[in-house]
């Protein structure tokens, strides 16, 4: 076989996402806050983008002072003629809107006090500290500084005692000695290597290890997590409703301690889109208040207008790139806008019931649908629901939210799977808590409903409303 080596043309078609549609892709996807942050940035960076500002108010102060000089005039009695400022042409000024402060005195800027969140210590800082004041050993700290950095963010220990005392070369007695220290410490149940463990260590700090509830969870732990009361109570050899009272006290107990503090800020979410109704429509806009509003800057735009900007070549090239630029992002800020506004009034065309009556009305809806109503791709759609919420009349949403797959129901209509989570968590909520309802007869109610669904359906939505099963549910 002969072998060459050659040069060849080929065509071919190729999708080539270019800079600026990715950077467009990534500002479409952008939460507001995030959004904010970029232009404002943006701003600082290239000298042909300005920031609009709020002539309204501007307008508002003039009348005011207006008002109060006609005020001061009308109390003069002899017509003495007095020198007045001069006034401002507004209509010319916001036409304009760069030559702010010619007339205007000083600036007045309104203040903004910025939330800043209290400095915490660290779950593990806070340990560390508890072992310097139990201890001043330093052997001790430094098998409990290891200790403590094991812990996960549950507060439980991942690793085995005899791997520390390896590494120290400790007897796994005294290994055992310091992680008892640590398993004094706030919050409790911290350092134990499981849920019995951790339970344990908390029973015994409110006082009660030699209690009912200690010896059902140091004995009885598997009966106890399967809810097996009758079988609780003939091995204890006490009535049903005292091991219900003791499960009762174990339930209130902190099946992972180290949560409470791992846990970070509270995250506040900001509504991208706000859903009001007015009169008997649904209207939907932004909530950009607080996202820059960009113009070109035309004390630059009119140094490219001039044949030549003082001989200098670089500075006028600088001025077009940064023009073309600032140009982009602005059709870019005000497509996303449009675009957002545009979904998401599809949205509430296709899930006014929701709107009306709840979520027990809302309909199926797919990213498909609402590309192909928009005629925009799914893709686009995606990039727009994504990590983004909308207030409504019914509360805050992620825009995912509205969107679920679709059950039958036997007059051939379609409702959606979070509707049928929600009939299922109803169901249970209004069941006799002595007899519980099983998944198979949940099952059968929706059918009696005119909902076609299996068992295996509502045992898979109840697990993800994390409702235990019926056996588990039952009360005595």
């Amino acid at each position: 076989m002969e072998m060459k080596i050659g040069l060849h043309l080929k065509q071919k078609q190729q999708l080539v996402m270019t800079p600026k549609l990715q950077q467009a892709l990534k500002l479409l996807q952008m939460p507001a806050i995030e959004l904010q942050q970029m232009l404002k940035q943006e701003i600082m960076e290239n000298p042909l983008l300005d920031e609009e500002e709020d002539y309204l108010e501007v307008e508002e102060e003039q009348e005011r002072q207006e008002a109060e000089s006609k005020s001061e005039e009308d109390k003069e009695s002899d017509g003495e003629s007095e020198d007045s400022e001069e006034k401002i042409d507004w209509e010319e000024y916001i036409q304009t809107g760069w030559e702010i402060a010619a007339g205007l005195g000083e600036e007045v800027q309104e203040e903004f006090v910025e939330r800043v969140p209290v400095a915490k210590r660290s779950f593990t800082d806070q340990l560390i500290s508890q072992l310097r004041i139990a201890t001043e050993d330093e052997r001790t700290i430094e098998i409990g500084d290891y200790i403590i950095g094991s812990l996960d963010d549950s507060g439980y220990l991942t690793c085995e005692l005899e791997e520390v005392a390896n590494t120290f070369d400790a007897s796994v007695e005294e290994v055992d000695r310091v992680l008892g220290i640590i398993q004094t410490f706030d919050p409790p149940g911290v350092g134990a290597r499981n849920l019995q463990e951790c339970l344990l260590i908390q029973l015994a700090n409110r006082g009660l290890l030699d209690s009912l509830a200690a010896m059902i969870i140091k004995d009885h732990f598997d009966d106890f997590k399967q809810k097996k009361y009758p079988e609780l109570s003939k091995k204890l050899k006490v009535p049903i409703q005292e091991i219900q009272n003791q499960c009762k006290i174990i339930s209130t107990l902190d099946p992972k301690p180290g949560l409470e503090i791992m846990a970070g800020e509270p995250q506040y979410v900001i509504p991208d889109l706000v859903v009001e109704k007015v009169d008997e429509k649904y209207v939907v806009y932004l909530n950009d208040r607080n996202i820059p509003r960009l113009r070109i800057n035309h004390v630059y735009q009119e140094e490219l207008l001039k044949e030549n900007t003082d001989g200098n070549r670089e500075t006028r090239e600088f001025i077009q790139s940064r023009l073309k630029s600032a140009r982009w992002l602005i059709q870019t800020i005000e497509q996303r806008r449009r675009t957002m506004v545009k979904v998401m009034e599809c949205i509430v065309d296709k899930q006014r019931e929701f709107f009306e009556k709840g979520t027990a009305f809302l309909r199926p809806l797919t990213l498909q649908q609402v590309a192909s109503e928009i005629n925009m791709h799914e893709s686009t759609v995606s990039r727009v629901t994504t990590n983004k919420y909308v207030q409504t009349p019914r509360g805050v949403f992620e825009l995912k939210f509205f969107f679920s797959s679709s059950l039958g129901t036997e007059d051939g209509n379609e409702i959606s799977a979070k509707s049928a989570k929600d009939k299922i968590r109803r169901i249970i909520e209004q069941e006799n808590p002595r007899n519980p309802l099983s998944d198979q007869k949940i099952a059968d109610m929706l059918k009696t409903d005119g909902l076609k669904i299996a068992r295996r359906t509502v045992a898979k939505y109840r697990e993800q409303l994390n409702i235990l099963p019926a056996r588990m549910r039952k009360q005595y």
